[in-house]
């Protein structure tokens, strides 16, 4: 199963997609957490994205592409993966419609995690104290969700055409947005 997880910043979709990944034995490719490891491990990588995380901007499409095509042609993520925080831009979804063409495989489900902005704000400054997050400051956090609504949302409609779509009522509880997604699945399940 290749599922994708759409939305903005503080939806849930990390919470999900990591259960996801454990409930259904597949590989969480998470762009921000592999930016944040290669930061605290001062890789070259982490160097370059470092102060653009810092200020709210997105790294360089080029950059994240090869980052997400090494990550994809690793074994475990053969029989599938949850894909968070990729893509981030039309160009971005477009490459890895590309990408997923060239090995033979697609998307099953894009799960769209929708929250209204203020949900999200709220959400965000809540998880900056709880995890001393240092990129996760009001001024930060509003420069990502107006990326988010700039770059990021366009992608929704993108996939929308596709007919695989999921919208997810994200400003639930946990438990009620992991029931939705366990609905979808077994959808997806009883449809192949």
């Amino acid at each position: 199963m290749n599922l994708l997880v759409l939305g903005p910043q503080g939806a849930g979709k990390g919470t999900q997609a990591k259960r996801i990944a454990a409930e259904y034995s597949l590989p969480h490719i998470s762009t921000g957490d592999m930016f944040r490891a290669a930061i605290e491990a001062q890789t070259p990588l982490g160097l370059e994205v470092a102060p653009l995380l810092a200020s709210g901007t997105l790294v360089p499409d080029e950059t994240t592409i090869a980052l997400i095509e090494e990550r994809l042609a690793e074994p475990d993520a053969g029989g599938g993966f949850v894909l968070d925080g990729f893509p981030r831009n039309l160009a971005q979804a477009e490459a890895l419609d590309s990408m997923l063409t060239q090995i033979e495989r697609q998307l099953d489900a894009i799960l769209f995690f929708d929250l209204p902005d203020d949900v999200a704000t709220e959400r965000m400054l809540r998880r900056a104290e709880a995890e001393g997050r240092p990129d996760d400051t009001p001024e930060v956090i509003a420069a990502r969700l107006a990326t988010y609504h700039e770059q990021t949302e366009p992608i929704v409609e993108h996939y929308r055409a596709t007919g695989k779509l999921v919208p997810l009522r994200a400003g639930q509880s946990i438990a009620e947005v992991w029931q939705e997604i366990q609905d979808a699945l077994e959808r997806l399940d009883d449809a192949a």
